[in-house]
């Protein structure tokens, strides 16, 4: 925005024409003295929204990781096995620890089935199929579902046979040599299990089996033999949060332990303290004689002394009662520092103090205090930055009406000059004119006549 409104040159016929642009170059300089502290107000009041943006985002960077570190305060469960060639396992929120061993006594198998061999041989399965018909009967264990092949190819078969989701699986296998391929359709039962599967064409089945499915067989925390479980799924539920995938008949028992792996609280402080010390590097930036553009903004202090409240929290219950316990420190000059290797053994205390967002302790006390700063229409930032705007919104309205102001002082001195330059061009070329006239009848006043 410009600091006044365009000067008006001013363009007379008397020989005080230039005296008169200056008489209006100066009123309006003048009167743009006002305007001129307005514009230089709404420049540092939009420079200290914009610092104020960046404040805010280091506090909601902030909250992010405290709300982060609530998330890992529980562990992660972990489950090791002691054969991972017989069994695998898989722990998950709500895994409780603790030890299982499971015997492997027959991982079970699926039912497998190939196109028969009398059917048509066929060299290229993505133009060729093993019947000219578009439409199948699926059988999987006397359920039925219709095939329909748009394609008229065997890997159009195989697709639409998957995409039915029958509880099998379609592939196409070469069974011949390179130099004579014989594709063959594959379907595989999905589950273990003795399944039957079929797809006819009329009466006809175009599948041979060429083995059949068995039930996995297991045994849980030294079961005699004879008491084994049977399963269809490879996949096993040991209890809730805890499965196990059986891979192989196990020699002995397998040992599956599960654990709490509270790796990740570490990394969750450590993200804490480099979130809080971004915020705590955001507000030194506004403070003392070479401060930024928040320097005489009051937030400054408001905001550095929620920082310091996080800093000296402190609980009086448990062996754990400061951040100091949690391998937390706070430097010289306010900012903090972690040392993992500094961090409390007992995970129990840790958790009693930390508590969690919505159970009240550390995590909670703070969230709240950085909510109250964050909060998008009610938080500290939201609150200085709307009175900021409404300030700049005042502002530019009272620049607007002294841009008109001088606008208008411009247009009347232009006027007001243009008449008083009219007149004396006037009076100035009357001046002329009997100058000329003088001049002429009587030359120009120098006596030349001789004496007689």
């Amino acid at each position: 925005m410009s600091s006044s409104s365009a000067p008006i040159t001013f363009n007379g016929s008397s020989t005080y024409s230039s005296a008169f642009q200056q008489v209006i170059t100066r009123a309006v300089n003048i009167a743009s003295l006002p305007l001129q502290s307005l514009q230089t107000s709404v420049s540092n009041l939009n420079s200290q929204q914009s610092a104020l943006s960046t404040v805010g985002a280091s506090f909601t960077a902030l909250q992010t990781a405290i709300q982060a570190l609530d998330s890992a305060t529980g562990g992660t469960a972990t489950a090791q096995v002691s054969d991972p060639s017989a069994v695998t396992a898989t722990a998950s929120a709500g895994a409780l620890p603790g030890t299982y061993e499971i015997q492997v006594d027959n991982p079970g198998s699926s039912t497998t089935t190939l196109s028969a061999n009398n059917l048509t041989v066929v060299t290229d399965p993505a133009s060729q199929n093993i019947s000219a018909s578009s439409t199948f009967t699926l059988k999987v264990n006397n359920v039925t579902t219709t095939i329909t092949n748009s394609g008229n190819s065997l890997e159009s078969l195989a697709s639409s046979i998957n995409a039915a989701a029958a509880g099998v699986q379609a592939t196409i296998v070469n069974v011949g040599p390179a130099s004579s391929p014989d594709y063959r359709l594959a379907v595989t039962s999905n589950n273990l299990g003795g399944d039957s599967i079929q797809l006819n064409v009329g009466p006809q089945n175009l599948l041979d089996t060429l083995s059949t499915g068995s039930d996995a067989q297991y045994r849980l925390n030294g079961s005699l033999p004879g008491t084994d479980i049977l399963t269809t799924s490879s996949q096993v539920a040991l209890s809730p949060g805890l499965t196990v995938t059986l891979l192989a008949q196990s020699a002995s028992p397998v040992t599956v332990t599960v654990s709490q792996n509270f790796s990740g609280v570490q990394s969750a402080l450590s993200n804490v303290v480099s979130a809080y010390n971004a915020a705590f590097d955001g507000l030194a930036q506004d403070r003392g004689q070479n401060g930024g553009a928040l320097t005489a903004d009051p937030v400054v202090l408001t905001l550095a002394n929620v920082l310091q409240q996080i800093s000296e929290y402190t609980s009086s219950s448990g062996s754990v009662n400061s951040l100091a316990d949690l391998g937390i420190t706070v430097g010289a000059s306010g900012d903090l520092a972690f040392d993992p290797a500094s961090i409390s053994t007992d995970q129990s205390a840790i958790n009693q103090f930390l508590g969690g967002i919505s159970s009240g302790g550390f995590l909670q006390t703070v969230n709240n205090d950085l909510a109250a700063v964050t909060n998008s229409t009610s938080g500290i930032v939201a609150s200085d930055y709307n009175s900021l705007q409404a300030t700049i919104t005042t502002d530019n309205s009272q620049i607007a009406d002294q841009q008109n102001l001088i606008a208008t002082l411009q247009t009347n001195l232009q006027q007001q000059l243009s008449l008083a330059d009219a007149q004396i061009a006037t009076l100035q070329a009357q001046d002329t004119y009997f100058q000329q006239l003088f001049t002429a009848e009587y030359g120009n006043g120098t006596n030349t006549a001789s004496g007689g």
